[in-house]
């Protein structure tokens, strides 16, 4: 692998004359959790969009908090690709279109997790508005509304593109999870999102790619976590953030700089040609 800095570029293979979509993954890779952007992170995200590119926002996050983020990082006319690939949605004039939402039925989720760790915090999605929960959840760590349910049932009165297990143990429950046929990405020891299957942020990215008319070959991938392995490699090109855990850092593509260095604003220079 190479590594690229904020004071150097990346070389990569791309051919710039024509518009590149760039997946950029928000939390840990353009934006530090709880903090705004940079000057840096804004001046190259601005700057790659006046080139022509398609910057398109590519998390974990519920669609609330992708658009919460769009709002931070300055943009407008953007495709979000939000809950790990549940969710598209295309931001225009400050309202936004779901284009695509796949779900799951989350009432074996939550009865798993209830029964193997009492007491779990469970959050299911409500898209646009926030979650439902059984327990509120710490200030920050849902973005939107949360609506605490008396009733573990008022969980699972709805489909859902994505419940969130937060407690300690919650990764031990990731191969019971997926035997009930979803999706489990343990985003830390404490953190398990639950997404339909066969989804990831690079199968949804790759619709919005062929909707935008921009060839396989013209996509590059920014990102830092275990959530972000499929897009990476679904990329022709991909940078792992400096600070990224080694199996990410590990699957390919250049390293950048770490969230502290503005890694991800050298990537994105490094499109201006």
């Amino acid at each position: 692998m190479t590594s690229t800095t904020p004071a150097g570029r990346a070389a990569h293979p791309l051919d710039l004359a024509a518009p590149v979509l760039v997946a950029c993954d928000i939390d840990g890779t353009l934006i530090r959790t709880g903090h705004p952007p940079t000057d840096a992170v804004l001046d190259a995200v601005a700057k790659v969009r006046a080139a022509g590119h398609h910057v398109v926002l590519a998390t974990g996050r519920s669609l609330v908090g992708a658009l919460r983020a769009a709002g931070q990082l300055e943009l407008d006319d953007v495709w979000i690709v939000a809950s790990n690939g549940a969710v598209t949605a295309h931001l225009v004039d400050h309202g936004y279109t779901v284009h695509d939402l796949q779900v799951i039925e989350p009432e074996p989720v939550v009865r798993l997790a209830e029964d193997a760790l009492p007491g779990i915090r469970i959050a299911t999605e409500i898209v646009g508005i926030g979650y439902r929960v059984n327990l509120a959840f710490p200030d920050g760590e849902l973005p939107g509304e949360q609506h605490e349910v008396r009733r573990l049932s008022e969980l699972w009165a709805e489909t859902t593109p994505r419940a969130a297990l937060r407690g300690s143990g919650a990764d031990r429950l990731v191969p019971a999870l997926r035997a009930l046929g979803v999706t489990a990405i343990p985003t830390r020891p404490d953190w398990v999102d639950v997404t339909p299957v066969g989804l990831s942020k690079a199968t949804a990215l790759d619709r919005v790619r062929v909707g935008l008319g921009v060839e396989q070959g013209a996509t590059v991938a920014i990102g830092d976590g275990e959530n972000d392995l499929e897009m990476l490699r679904w990329a022709s090109y991909s940078a792992v953030m400096g600070h990224a855990p080694e199996h990410v850092r590990s699957a390919g593509g250049d390293v950048t700089g770490t969230i502290d260095d503005d890694g991800a604003a050298a990537v994105l220079l490094s499109l201006l040609g």
